[in-house]
């Protein structure tokens, strides 16, 4: 394996203890062994999958991302990656106007200082999820993903850690049975791979297109509804500007900021459009608050 160096430089706040602390709270991508304040993990890199594995430190509060890596795939690839999965690919200067424009806004950006969304790795990764968890309860879902992490894996080391990928796609693709899952869910995720590997979940090839057109692509899998499109277009793909219109716990989130007991979907997609062009990212934050700080979503906050 190639050891690797490389620097990641925020276009706007940017703090990556804030997306370690927000990725502990999102038990289908954290890693326990990651190291307070950084990150460390395996993963599989799109196009060649090959399995690494990095550590990923911001030695100055708000400065350039350090990334130290294992493996070996191409290092464009793998760059480019981390600093999707980071959110590091997007220019932020522009986002603290959301939040001067915006009160309930600005009081989100306040609270998580610094964070900007993250999440699976590929939006493969994430489209995996999406299937498993469907219908079950998630402690049975992380079961599922970590049994097929642990069995069909790959084996990685970084600084003297002993860390396993998730299986890449052509791996599922090929999978006959599996203790646990379904036939049903079996089928649909070797579809999955095999789309995977065929290049149809490419993150930047998704990020590239229209959104209502990725949603509809990424429908067409079998067992991707509405709320598993959105998944692995925001926590997949790292979109920065979808509204998740299938979501009702980030809707309730919002009518409860905004006071809107009555409002639609349509007229919380409404509201949103003044968060263009970091629509995804402002609903994180309504999901954070929600999930871990709902004092910050209240009237008597403003």
């Amino acid at each position: 394996m190639t050891p690797a160096r490389f620097s990641l430089t925020p276009r706007g706040p940017f703090s990556l203890a804030a997306s370690a602390r927000f990725l502990e709270g999102f038990a289908p991508a954290a890693d326990p062994t990651t190291p307070e304040g950084g990150l460390r993990m395996a993963f599989c890199v799109e196009g060649g999958w090959e399995p690494v594995a990095v550590s990923i430190e911001q030695p100055q509060a708000g400065g350039a991302v350090a990334v130290w890596s294992t493996g070996d795939a191409d290092g464009g690839r793998l760059r480019d990656q981390v600093a999707r999965m980071l959110s590091l690919d997007v220019d932020a200067t522009g986002f603290a106007a959301l939040g001067e424009a915006d009160p309930v806004v600005g009081r989100l950006q306040r609270h998580f200082a610094g964070l900007r969304p993250t999440g699976f790795w590929s939006p493969y990764e994430a489209g995996v999820w999406a299937l498993l968890s469907h219908r079950i309860r998630m402690a049975q879902a992380l079961s599922l993903k970590a049994a097929l992490t642990e069995r069909l894996g790959a084996e990685v080391a970084i600084e003297g850690l002993s860390l396993r990928s998730f299986p890449g796609p052509l791996v599922l693709a090929a999978l006959d049975g599996f203790p646990g899952l379904p036939a049903v869910k079996l089928e649909r995720l070797r579809a999955l791979g095999a789309a995977a590997a065929e290049g149809a979940l490419d993150g930047a090839r998704l990020r590239g297109m229209e959104i209502e057109e990725a949603l509809e692509a990424l429908m067409t899998l079998p067992g991707v509804g509405p709320f598993s499109a959105g998944l692995i277009l925001v926590r997949g793909a790292s979109h920065p500007d979808v509204f998740p219109t299938a979501e009702p716990r980030l809707h309730a989130a919002m009518r409860s900021a905004y006071d809107r007991p009555e409002a639609s979907v349509d007229e919380l997609a409404a509201i949103a459009e003044a968060w263009r062009p970091y629509r995804s990212w402002v609903s994180v934050l309504f999901r954070a608050a929600a999930g871990g700080a709902p004092e910050v979503l209240a009237l008597q906050s403003a």
